[in-house]
């Protein structure tokens, strides 16, 4: 019995267990392009870089340095909306807000299908469950019912059926679970490393760089303040 015949024998739910398995393949190599083959990350020596570009205060050479070297990355892009912020004076809150926003959807970019090979590994193995236990009660049932002549050929099609449908819902499952197990451990660490880069250059700007909020809250307070010496000279 060849492939297509198993296939066959397995029974109405061996059509559900194709789909799934099908899903798993397009799934595994999407998630494998994306966490492996294009990802890329910021050079080494990207924060010693941009400290040297905050420090003097050259904005406009750190979103320079950052397009040259980590435009496409996710911890460029984290900076670049920093630059940004800063060179704009924002305030500490405002900065953060907005890197925080920026982890977010980077790390949402990593993390928002692998869960789904978990999924389609299950729900391959229950399917295949379901066939074999579908086969069996029409096995049995068919046996009961049967002549003496017809029960050894109903109890073979019927055992047939339970347990290619077994076989076909492990063989997509497997492969979809062992695929999320190690596509997960990837993007926890990607996130991880990420989100501690991106903690260090929020500090790193808050240090190096001020926000402008200190000084337009202190312009009116002055401007007030003369006003009130003038008023008491007068």
């Amino acid at each position: 019995m060849n492939l297509v015949q198993q296939f066959q024998a397995g029974g109405f739910f061996m059509y559900f267990i194709l789909a799934f398995g099908l899903l798993t393949i397009a799934f595994i190599i999407e998630r494998f392009v994306s966490l492996y083959a294009t990802y890329k990350e910021a050079p080494k020596d990207f924060r010693k870089n941009i400290l040297g570009f905050i420090a003097q205060g050259d904005f406009k050479s750190a979103q320079d340095y950052i397009d040259m070297s980590a435009g496409k990355t996710s911890l460029g892009k984290i900076t670049s909306i920093a630059c940004k912020m800063r060179s704009a004076g924002a305030g500490d809150e405002a900065l953060q807000a907005r890197m925080d926003e920026q982890l977010s959807k980077e790390i949402s970019s990593y993390d928002q299908r692998t869960g789904f090979l978990a999924m389609f590994g299950n729900v391959s193995t229950l399917f295949g469950l379901l066939g074999t236990v579908t086969g069996l009660i029409s096995s049995f049932a068919g046996v009961a019912a049967a002549s003496p002549v017809e029960r050894a050929n109903l109890l073979s099609q019927g055992i047939s059926e339970a347990l290619n449908s077994t076989a076909f819902g492990l063989v997509a499952a497997i492969p979809a679970l062992v695929a999320y197990a190690i596509y997960q451990n990837r993007t926890e660490k990607i996130i991880s490393s990420l989100t501690e880069q991106a903690s260090e250059l929020y500090h790193d700007f808050l240090f190096y760089t001020e926000s402008h909020e200190g000084e337009e809250k202190a312009a009116p307070i002055a401007a007030s303040k003369g006003t009130s010496e003038s008023m008491t000279r007068n």
